[in-house]
């Protein structure tokens, strides 16, 4: 029996997971997600990843961070994959994106808003039984 390097026989799917920082259900599940082609198998059906796998996975986890959907990282990976370049396509996404985090950062400011005026209704010292519909309300209003 010979001694193959992982660059002659590919990584297994532990290696590829520390490679990445991810785990192996995480790998699989991009492999059925379509986000990972499926790999090589071993003759003992083992998969065998290519050091493409890590830069692809790196592409995938960048793209989350980002806040893009599995779906819009599908797209671009199919974009990429023909060789094309797909900064107009991603530019679309983070533009969709970044409107969704403005609105999502309006909502919350709007929230903390709303918070601090509840805050600021609470009574001081003795809090008194509350009479029903007047909970966090000032006496008088």
């Amino acid at each position: 029996m010979t001694t193959q390097t992982v660059a002659q026989r590919g990584m297994r799917i532990g290696e590829l997971a520390a490679a990445t920082s991810l785990s192996p259900d995480t790998i699989r599940y991009y492999e059925k997600a379509g986000l990972l082609p499926d790999p090589a198998r071993t003759p003992a059906g083992y998969r065998a990843y290519g050091p493409e796998a890590v830069d692809r996975l790196h592409f995938i986890q960048g793209a989350q961070r980002l806040g893009l959907r599995l779906e819009d990282i599908r797209n671009l990976l199919a974009i990429r994959d023909t060789g094309t370049c797909p900064c107009e396509p991603a530019a679309d996404f983070l533009a969709r994106r970044l409107t969704e985090v403005d609105a999502q950062i309006r909502r919350l400011e709007s929230l903390r808003t709303e918070m601090v005026t509840m805050l600021g209704d609470l009574p001081a010292g003795d809090c008194p039984q509350p009479t029903p519909g007047t909970w966090l309300q000032r006496e008088g209003r």
